[in-house]
């Protein structure tokens, strides 16, 4: 487990879920008023409840997801930026398919802790082909040959095992997440590492770990404060916590 905690760091430090960009409207803060009527008051009798999640640390929450936006907006964005205009557009297709090919990797060893042996050959099936005709992964041939990706981590593992989200999180620099989620980032990461460090030098495999944010953001194209809605924080919150219900219901 070479230099795991250094890699681990460096992703906490730079990858985020839902980075941010130049806003268009205030982000909430502590020091703006609160408006008079709540997101839930101003929807109508038969909308979706964008409050129905239980988000007991809402005031901490907030805060972090604004340092994100801040964060985001001043370094991540702008390095984002300086990789799309050295890389070609062709190389970071490569690495794209490359780190794909390594959450492949991951989502294997979840199916086998879910009992799920269709996923777990559609997973090694692509791996194996990938990392082979693919060269390593660059090129996406299982997607060509129309082999299913099914993308499984950990905290959907503890979800199939009956393990509930727990309460929404919002991780400094990773974004929306939960308790639970937050618990299985660790496993993922390890399984990743080790693969990695396996195939690859040492060396290689941390330059890749620096680079998989970047290309991870640069491959996200949500930006904060950018949708004009004054509940932007609750609606990331309802649809972060409804897609991994989903994930977790595949």
């Amino acid at each position: 487990m070479t230099h795991l905690l250094l890699r681990l760091s460096l992703l906490v430090l730079l990858t985020s879920i839902g980075a941010c960009s130049s806003p268009q409207i205030q982000p909430q803060t502590a020091d703006y008023p609160e408006p008079v009527f709540t997101a839930k008051e101003m929807l109508p009798p038969d909308h979706v409840d964008l409050t129905a999640v239980y988000d007991p640390w809402e005031n901490m929450n907030k805060h972090i997801y604004n340092f994100n936006y801040e964060f985001d907006n001043a370094v991540y964005l702008p390095i984002v930026r300086g990789y799309e205009t050295v890389i070609p557009s062709f190389a970071r297709t490569g690495v794209s398919n490359f780190f794909r090919n390594l959450v492949d990797v991951t989502s294997i060893f979840n199916s086998i802790l879910q009992l799920a042996p269709t996923k777990f050959f559609q997973n090694t099936g692509r791996v194996l082909v990938n990392s082979t005709v693919g060269i390593f992964g660059l090129v996406d041939v299982a997607s060509k040959m129309k082999i299913p990706r099914p993308v499984e981590d950990f905290g959907q593992t503890l979800g199939h095992w009956g393990v509930g989200q727990g309460p929404y999180l919002v991780l400094p620099f990773l974004g929306p997440s939960n308790l639970r989620d937050t618990a299985g980032l660790l496993p993922d990461f390890y399984v990743a590492d080790v693969v990695s460090e396996a195939a690859f030098s040492s060396e290689v495999a941390l330059a890749a770990w620096i680079v998989y944010p970047i290309n991870a953001r640069a491959n996200n194209p949500f930006r904060y404060y950018q949708n004009g809605s004054a509940f932007e924080y609750e609606m990331v919150r309802w649809l972060s916590s409804t897609k991994r219900k989903l994930d977790v219901n595949e």
